[in-house]
Parts: structure tokens; C-alpha cells; sequence
């Protein structure tokens, strides 16, 4: 009898549903919300109700597209955390009630994890791209930089991971300051083509261990418009290109030399990229020209599965039910919560 899990991802901006079917995908389809542009930003209120409107009807085309019916779903599984509160509940709710009234199982997913485990998506059953166990894992986002050494489906350990900003929120933020729109990451990642990436050179933290920052990198940013609007107010139109190539070389700079380190010391060279960042065309070079260098096997994840999406929410429910691992009916979100 094949397992078949529908999967419901609504952390953020996102509302998104898939279906999985013994580990393939069939299914997922993802609902963006345009509203937050103006705003240059994710505004919660606007979130959670645009969630509302959008959470039937992505999941009724889910389970069209799969072609299969509700009766034929095996479980639910969900994003318990972490994320916008509002936004959760919105998900976690309606998945609740799906499962009370199919009377199936229903699995809460750590919305982290998922982002790593969007490796073994498969989008056919002859798929076999996946790591093996154990391996290290990049985990860069808006939210969230890690380094995450994966030694099974259910057994993370983070090993490093920034202490204030998230390699994203940088990327965001710095291109907010420049005018560039919400979201800034693929706006910098575009103009980054363009540029220098020797053009400008911005702080790098020294932190112990594996650990990030990126806060002193943003204010560095800041400091460098400040003191160059000054002589000419027209500088950011000037240099965008420049900027934007620069600040990207610095962040990817940062990422790899801290998993560079990380993989050197644990004798790893089994490698991943996971998370909304690891679209950015810098990084993904930079994680070639490393593979080439040191002899890593690498896993990028295909363009569609890096940033939020239900697709990694049912592939980490299909493992999460094979141990029989369901979540209670009075399971309530969590903005916040850890790997």
C-alpha cells in the first residue's frame, strides 16, 4: 500500500501544499503574496490573512495536480515552527482539521529540518542524487545560518550558527538601505553580475569556532554609504553594481570559510546547501570551486525546493511517519524553536 502525505508549509509569506508519494513528488503548488512589497517587508497581519484566503484552494490544486482524493492520503504533516506565529496557525489549524476528518495521522514538522531534508525529494523514483549519511549541511536563509552535520533523517546536530543576523537578513537589509525593493537577496544576487567584487571591501567578524555574524558586515555596508554619500549624493546609483557584487562576495566569503573549516576538522566531504540563500548564484559557485578544490561530493538543491515550500514539509513527514512519529491534536505552533 503506498504512503501518501500531504504536506502544509505556511511559515512565513508562502502558502504552499504538496503531496509526496513514497518519497516522489507528485505534487507542489505555492501561493506568494505580493501585498508585502509595498511595505518592504512580511507584515504579519497581512500574512496570516492572505494565508487564510489562499490555504483551501492551494491545497484542493495539491491534491488535483498529484491525481489522487483526500480518501487517499495517508497522513498531514505540517510546519509546527519556526515562523510568523499568525502565519502557523493558519496551517497548523487546517491541518488539524483535514486530519480529524480523514481520521489520519497527523506529524508536525520543524521547519529547519525540512529545509535540509529537501535533499531527498525525489522527482521521480529513479532519482538517486541524494547524500549519504553523514554529511554537513549550510543551512542559509532569511531567517537562519547553520552548519548542520546530518548523521540520519531524524539525528541533526548544529555545529555552528550565526549569533545575530542571518546571512539573508543582509543581504535584505543592505538592499533595502541602497532602494532596491523587498525581496533584496536575488535583487543583489542580479546586480552582483553586473559588478566588481573587488570593488568595495566591507568587515568580515572574526567569531570562534563555526559560529557567524553579519551584523558588523551590515553596518560596515552602512558606514561605507554614509561616508561616500557625502561626496556625491548620487552614489548608490553610481555603484550599484559594485556594491551589490561586493557585499556578495563578503557573505559568500564568510559562509565558506567557516564550512571549509568545519569540513576540514570532521574529515567530511560529503556536502549540502540548503535554504532561500543557497539560490544565490555567488554561493553556488563558490560551493563548485570548492568541490573542485577539496574533493567535496556537493548537493544543491534544484531553484524550486530552496525557498519555503511544502514539498520538504511532506518528504520530512514520509520519514517522520515511517517511525510512527504523529503529532497530538492540541499541538500548538512555535514562532521560535531549534533543530
Amino acid at each position: 500500500m503506498n504512503t501518501i502525505i500531504l504536506g502544509i508549509e505556511t511559515s512565513c509569506d508562502d502558502t504552499s501544499a504538496a503531496v509526496i508519494c513514497d518519497g516522489v513528488l507528485l505534487s507542489n503548488v505555492i501561493a506568494g503574496q505580493a501585498v508585502h512589497e509595498a511595505y518592504g517587508g512580511v507584515v504579519p497581519e497581512l500574512a496570516s490573512r492572505a494565508h487564510q484566503q489562499n490555504i483551501i484552494p492551494v491545497v484542493s490544486e495539491a491534491i488535483r495536480r498529484a491525481g489522487i482524493t483526500q480518501s487517499e492520503l495517508t497522513a498531514v504533516a505540517f510546519t509546527r515552527g519556526p515562523g510568523l506565529l499568525g502565519s502557523l496557525l493558519v496551517g497548523t489549524s487546517f491541518a488539524k482539521g483535514l486530519a480529524l476528518s480523514l481520521q489520519i495521522p497527523l506529524i508536525e514538522v520543524n521547519h529547519l529540518q525540512a529545509h535540509v531534508l529537501a535533499h531527498f525529494i525525489k522527482t521521480s523514483p529513479e532519482d538517486n542524487q541524494q547524500p549519504g549519511f553523514p554529511f554537513l549541511c549550510l543551512l542559509v536563509s532569511g531567517g537562519n545560518s547553520q552548519i548542520i552535520k546530518v548523521n540520519a533523517y531524524n539525528d541533526l546536530e548544529v555545529i555552528g550558527q550565526t549569533i545575530d543576523d542571518a546571512a539573508g537578513e543582509a543581504f535584505d537589509k543592505c538592499a533595502k538601505v541602497m532602494g532596491l525593493g523587498y525581496p533584496g537577496g536575488p535583487v543583489v544576487n542580479r546586480y552582483a553580475h553586473e559588478g566588481n567584487p573587488h570593488a568595495f571591501t566591507f568587515n568580515k567578524p572574526q567569531i570562534p569556532g563555526y559560529n557567524y555574524s553579519f551584523s558588523g558586515l551590515k553596518t560596515s555596508f552602512l558606514y561605507t554609504l554614509r561616508d561616500a554619500l557625502k561626496e556625491d549624493p548620487d552614489f548608490i546609483n553610481h555603484h550599484t553594481a559594485d556594491l551589490c557584487a561586493s557585499l556578495q562576495a563578503t557573505v559568500v566569503d564568510i559562509l565558506m570559510d567557516k564550512l571549509r573549516k568545519a569540513a576540514k576538522n570532521l574529515g567530511m566531504k560529503e556536502i549540502a546547501i540548503a535554504g532561500g540563500v543557497s539560490a544565490n548564484s555567488g554561493l553556488r559557485d563558490a560551493f563548485r570551486d570548492h568541490a573542485e578544490r577539496f574533493g567535496w561530493n556537493i548537493y544543491i538543491p534544484p531553484n524550486a525546493f530552496t525557498t519555503d515550500n511544502a514539498a520538504m514539509v511532506a518528504i520530512t513527514g514520509y520519514y517522520k511517519y515511517l517511525e510512527r512519529d504523529f503529532c497530538p491534536m492540541d499541538a500548538v505552533p512555535f514562532s521560535r524553536i531549534q533543530i
